[in-house]
C-alpha cells in the first residue's frame, strides 16, 4: 500500500468568494489555487497554512440541492504515489461505491469510495508525482 499522507478535506460552499474570505480573514488559511471560472457547473480552492502544505482545506462550490448544514464536509483524501495501482487495489478489496479514476484541468488524478460508514474517501495523485 502506498498512501503517503492526508491530501485535504472537502468541504462543499455556496458562495466561493465568500468562503475564500473567511477561510483567509478568520481561520488565518492560505490561497493555493483555484481550479474553474465563475459560472462553471464546478469551481475548486485549495487553501493551507502558511509555510505549510502537508494538509489542504478544499473549497467545493456547485450547486448541491438539499444538503443539510451538518453534511457540508464532503469528503477526506488521501495522497498516493501511483493512482492505477491503489485503484486496482482498492476494487480488488471490494470496496463499495468505488468510482472510476477522473482527472483535474491541472493533471491530478483521484478517485472516490466509501468507507464502512458510508464516508466518501478519496485517493489523489498530484500532477507533480
Amino acid at each position: 500500500m502506498a498512501v503517503t499522507k492526508m491530501e485535504h478535506v472537502g468541504i462543499k460552499v455556496d458562495n466561493l468568494e465568500r468562503s475564500l474570505q473567511f477561510y483567509q480573514e478568520v481561520i488565518g488559511l492560505t490561497l493555493q489555487s483555484i481550479l474553474g471560472q465563475p459560472g462553471d457547473g464546478l469551481r475548486l480552492a485549495f487553501l493551507s497554512f502558511p509555510g505549510q502544505s502537508s494538509v489542504e482545506i478544499e473549497l467545493i462550490e456547485r450547486v448541491f440541492e438539499g444538503l443539510p448544514q451538518e453534511g457540508r464536509v464532503s469528503h477526506t483524501a488521501f495522497t498516493v504515489d501511483n493512482i492505477e495501482d491503489e485503484h486496482r487495489r482498492i476494487a480488488g478489496l471490494g470496496v463499495p461505491a468505488l468510482t472510476e479514476i477522473s482527472t483535474l484541468a491541472n493533471g491530478s488524478r483521484y478517485f472516490f469510495f466509501d468507507g464502512p460508514d458510508s464516508e466518501k474517501l478519496e485517493f489523489f495523485q498530484p500532477a507533480s508525482n
